[in-house]
């Protein structure tokens, strides 16, 4: 179950000092990675020494400090791109990956009103595509757009087992399909879409293709290019980075085409009273004073992952997560969402315990030192399309081991009898 050696997992751990807590007397076990992962103190005390010593103004002043916080923040977006198999003018920070959702849906919003492209310009009718499994994040900015511009939102269906097929997709696919925003694995279900056949299915349409990678980034190697799409957005805080940066990834053609929603200073190369000329990608879109210290956090963070190894931690999580199915589908009376036989799974388990209410089972765990995540995980259709209101999730990180697992499974198993259900 363990891909890592003892020696690999402590040494891993160690950067991890949370790991170190206790809760009630028992020893903290996190299985909420894909809410927000740990952060390694590597990392950290980067981001730290770098406020302290070497904070300035980026793209501003002539004098050295100013040139240092510069170059390392360039070096941070290069670094950051690298990672995800992009090139660093291809990539905009931005907030969080929502915020990255939420750009390019007001560029459709916006876009009749500023003399867009074409392909940016919505009509009556026009047709923008999701899945019954999106995070709210990839479903209500793209509900405004609809509202806003008269367009039609087209539902995907999944199956009972939770599985979105390219052919479901397809059948929502028509003529008048603008848009087509999906995730790359849900984050509920824990299950991994086929997204460069829904994005090739997508553009042949016509379509832009959106395609949410926070879980997927959070759990093997990204590479924004293979998915096919015109835009990818994720977040750092789910690859063990900061909160407060996310990044938007778009094709060097679709970014220059791209209307600007938001503006300020550091985006333009000319400002008059009646008129101002931007600056390309991804400038055009960063306005105001940038997220410094949050880059060289996620750029070294990611410098972390890769000394761990990318695909090292991908089996490790695989195999682990295996074992947390198997053990949670074991115990009596506790339903799994997201069953598709045959589905490629990353390290992450939503499930109800019949008679017991999730935010009851998550208080339970946390007696037990478990924490885990409780609600409807900011998808409330995909519950209500599987029968039910919230859930508990257990999620998995480098950092977890079988005897996480082990501890997680068994304070579940005594969750019934404890509120007497048993």
């Amino acid at each position: 179950m363990n891909q890592f050696t003892p020696e690999q997992s402590a040494a891993i751990r160690a950067e991890f000092p949370e790991l170190s807590e206790t809760v009630g007397g028992h020893p903290l076990v996190y299985l909420d990675t894909a809410a927000t992962s740990l952060r390694p103190r590597i990392a950290v005390d980067l981001e730290s020494e770098f406020a302290l010593r070497h904070t300035a103004a980026v793209y501003r002043g002539a004098h050295s400090l100013a040139a240092e916080a510069t170059e390392a923040y360039d070096d941070a977006r290069a670094s950051i791109a690298a990672f995800v198999g992009a090139r660093p003018n291809q990539l905009v920070f931005t907030s969080n990956a929502t915020e990255s959702i939420n750009l390019v849906a007001l560029a459709f919003r916006l876009a009749s009103s500023v003399g867009s492209p074409a392909r940016f310009v919505l009509e009556t009718g026009d047709e923008i595509v999701v899945s019954e499994a999106e995070h709210h994040a990839n479903l209500i900015p793209w509900q405004e757009v609809a509202q806003q511009t008269g367009a039609v939102i087209r539902v995907a269906p999944i199956t009972d087992g939770g599985e979105l097929t390219a052919e479901a997709v397809k059948s929502v696919i028509s003529d008048r399909t603008r848009i087509v925003a999906v995730s790359a694995v849900s984050n509920v279900l824990g299950i991994t879409n086929p997204v460069r056949a829904i994005a090739d299915l997508g553009r042949a349409a016509g379509a832009l293709v959106v395609i949410d990678a926070c879980q997927s980034a959070a759990h093997g190697r990204l590479d924004v290019e293979s998915y096919g799409a015109d835009f990818v957005v994720f977040s750092a805080h789910k690859m063990y980075g900061p909160t407060g940066i996310g990044a938007l990834w778009g094709t060097s053609e679709i970014l220059a085409e791209m209307p600007v929603v938001l503006t300020g200073g550091s985006m333009i190369t000319r400002v008059d009273y009646d008129s101002s000329d931007y600056l390309p990608a991804p400038a055009k879109f960063e306005p105001g004073t940038p997220r410094l210290t949050q880059a060289i956090g996620w750029a070294e963070s990611l410098r972390f992952v890769e000394s761990v190894g990318v695909d090292a931690i991908a089996e490790h999580e695989e195999a682990l997560g295996a074992y947390l199915f198997a053990g949670v589908a074991d115990i009596p009376n506790v339903r799994i969402l997201g069953t598709a036989n045959g589905a490629h799974r990353v390290g992450l388990v939503s499930f109800v315990v019949e008679g017991v209410h999730p935010h009851d089972v998550g208080q339970y765990l946390d007696s037990r030192g478990i924490a885990a995540r409780v609600g409807h995980h900011c998808a409330q259709p995909l519950h209500k399309r599987l029968g039910v209101d919230s859930s508990t999730r257990f999620s998995l990180g480098m950092y977890s081991t079988a005897d996480d697992v082990a501890l997680a499974v068994a304070a579940l198993a005594d969750v019934r009898d404890y509120f007497g259900e048993g």
